[in-house]
């Protein structure tokens, strides 16, 4: 798809500016359709700013970095899994091998919207692929509203951390994984 000389042709250019405005309106679409479910559609917001990184999620929303409702996508045994975890918090290693009997191994970015239903930056806890089991870390507990992704990398939505949880998919309980967070 590269011209000779590197760079995108003008109709391949475009090609691909429509793929990402589709693929951002299905993501954050299909993500609206489950929140309904739950009386929650309302709660998502889009963004023009990339808010794939915690820093940037808080930047768009006007909130500190702790409250970003971070999705990690892990293989477990070949099997995908995720956790929401506080935007402060790191993954600690003991613990989680600890819970998962396993080493920590993030699934690859190329492999998340045919493992877990989302692409990187977007990945979240709602509208998953089919028996993705979904985790809460125990930092999320400290706040009453946190905001996790909603399908894109322009995407959160505002919860409170009960909603959280009754609205994540697959829901199969709290973990105590993180470190760097508490006080």
């Amino acid at each position: 798809m590269l011209c000779r000389a590197g760079a995108l042709s003008h109709s391949h250019l475009h090609y691909f500016i429509d793929l990402f405005e589709r693929e951002k309106i299905m993501g954050t679409e299909k993500v609206k359709g489950y929140l309904a479910n739950f009386g929650l559609a309302d709660r998502v917001m889009e963004f023009k700013e990339s808010s794939a990184t915690v820093a940037e999620a808080a930047a768009d929303l006007g909130c500190e970095p702790a409250r970003i409702g971070k999705t990690m996508a892990f293989d477990v045994a070949g099997q995908p899994m995720l956790v929401v975890i506080a935007g402060d918090g790191k993954v600690d290693n003991a613990k989680y091998k600890a819970k998962f009997h396993c080493k920590a191994c993030m699934i690859k970015p190329d492999e998340l919207v045919v493992k877990v239903g989302h692409p990187m930056g977007g990945v979240c806890p709602f509208a998953v692929c089919p028996g993705v089991p979904v985790y809460l870390d125990e930092s999320l507990r400290r706040f009453d509203i946190v905001y996790p992704a909603a399908g894109t990398a322009a995407s959160a939505v505002r919860l409170a951390v009960p909603e959280l949880e009754h609205a994540a998919e697959n829901f199969s309980g709290w973990v105590d994984i993180a470190k760097g967070w508490q006080e």
